[in-house]
């Protein structure tokens, strides 16, 4: 269904993007609680069960080579054919998918159990009526609103349909045995304590990929200009003097006494032209009219993945050094260091606004690969762990289930992740942008300290 959807992600018509879209959402869903419900199946036997961590760590990994990869081919086929061809490429990605997990089938085949059907399964009526059904109704509460509650009526919309959902996961443990009541408890707990951390690391998408665009010094070395002009992945701006004036150090048109320019502004045909130089340095201004070649903004990208495949290695050595002294943290505390190292990649990136002066000129791109480098150290902590401790923790009947409520947490950050960058415009000072997004995620890392002995016990217990 996702290769369906990417495909259809080329036609350039509305209609076909929605229709795109619910093919790669619905696909999603059915992809990703089962995958990795599969792989805890496949280290539940004895032999295996004290490296689940480090398989999840592992497949983690495996995911990010393909975020890695995938941005060359994006760059290079946009640069050459134009959008289409990239998302045909992604589709033609997933369908390639498919055949090496069938050809893979042998080496997991046994871990495919399917639970016998009990009486406290759910039927697709009582799915249809208790959950998406009422999360519809709710999502159209807010269009009575006479003004959006949280940013827009499409997040407002979002937020009040997760209530249903919330609503049955909190059912479903009250519902439960005596014996399942405090693993589903510590799960629920987690899965809302991380929202935190995906509401600050989903901004790789929107403000990070804003700050390399417009804030980063891109332009292509002349020692790499050969190789890179090769494999197309950089763009060709050229520089005219005049065309700078009319974006203001926001990034935001500009017109006759600073107002907004209006459509009909005859000088608004000149915001077509790439603001690339808006920021650069004075030395570094090329003549009128000469052109250089920046690296495309996409390929920025690949800098997480470069550093979950560069880092997994060395995470995973630390926590076995760890082990073979019977010192390696549990799970839950693996998390609560996650989100306290994520903070401070938070702190990198107000060392770009200082060094940037604000954003008057251009800051060095290893600030924003370091500050990923430090975010993804707590991404290792986190993301990965929580995979694994749900596989632990899940009773057998409900791991697909719990496995939804970790995506669900997921969700719910991306979406507030939105709400946040739409925030960047309103901080004139950026560095108050980022220490906003750093005391987020210290209060999430402080509530998961404070939670560890609870949260130890029950693992202990139960895991």
């Amino acid at each position: 269904m996702m290769g369906i959807g990417y495909c259809l992600m080329s036609i350039h018509d509305i209609n076909a993007l929605y229709i795109a879209m619910t093919f790669i959402i619905v696909g999603n869903g059915f992809f990703k609680p089962n995958i990795s419900t599969l792989l805890g199946n496949v280290y539940n036997s004895p032999e295996y069960k004290s490296q689940k961590d480090a398989g999840y760590n592992i497949f983690y990994m495996g995911i990010n080579i393909g975020a890695f990869v995938c941005n060359f081919f994006g760059a290079a086929l946009y640069n050459i054919y134009g959008w289409y061809a990239a998302f045909i490429a992604a589709g033609v990605g997933m369908f390639i998918g498919i055949i090496i997990f069938w050809f893979g089938t042998k080496h997991y085949k046994h871990a495919d159990v399917i639970k016998p059907k009990a009486e406290s399964d759910m039927s697709l009526i009582k799915i249809f009526g208790l959950i998406l059904i009422p999360s519809l109704i709710f999502g159209l509460i807010p269009l009575l609103f006479p003004s959006p509650l949280v940013g827009s009526v499409s997040t407002d919309a979002f937020l009040f349909g997760c209530i249903p959902v919330i609503f049955f996961y909190a059912r479903l443990w009250v519902k439960s045995p005596s014996n399942e009541k405090r693993p589903i408890a510590a799960m629920l707990a987690i899965f809302a304590v991380v929202i935190a951390f995906w509401a600050v690391f989903k901004q790789n998408g929107s403000t990070l990929n804003t700050w390399a665009n417009n804030y980063t010094d891109r332009e292509v070395p002349a020692a790499l200009l050969d190789v890179t002009n090769q494999l197309q992945l950089a763009e060709k701006i050229t520089y005219k003097k005049d065309s700078v004036t009319l974006i203001d150090n926001q990034f935001r048109p500009v017109g006759k006494d600073s107002l907004p320019l209006e459509k009909n502004d005859k000088k608004l045909k000149s915001l077509d032209y790439p603001h690339y130089f808006k920021n650069q340095s004075k030395d570094k201004l090329p003549a009128d009219g000469e052109e250089i070649y920046a690296y495309n903004t996409n390929l920025f990208q690949s800098v997480n993945p470069f550093w979950v495949i560069a880092l997994t290695p060395l995470v995973i050595a630390f926590f076995s050094f760890l082990n073979r002294r019977g010192k390696e943290p549990s799970t839950p505390t693996k998390i609560a260091f996650g989100l306290l190292i994520s903070a401070l990649s938070c702190f990198v990136m107000v060392g770009a606004v200082y060094a940037s002066n604000n954003g008057l000129e251009k800051s060095s791109a290893w600030w924003f690969i370091s500050s990923y480098a430090v975010i993804t150290i707590g991404e290792l902590f986190l993301s990965p762990m929580g995979l694994s401790l749900v596989s632990k923790l899940s009773p057998p009947r409900l791991t697909s289930l719990m496995m939804g409520g970790w995506f669900l947490a997921t969700s719910i950050g991306n979406k507030l992740s939105g709400v946040l960058s739409s925030l960047w415009d309103g901080y004139d000072d950026k560095a108050n942008f980022f220490y906003v997004n750093a005391l987020l995620l210290g209060a999430a890392a402080l509530l998961m300290f404070a939670m560890l002995k609870w949260l130890n016990q029950i693992f202990e217990e139960y895991k």
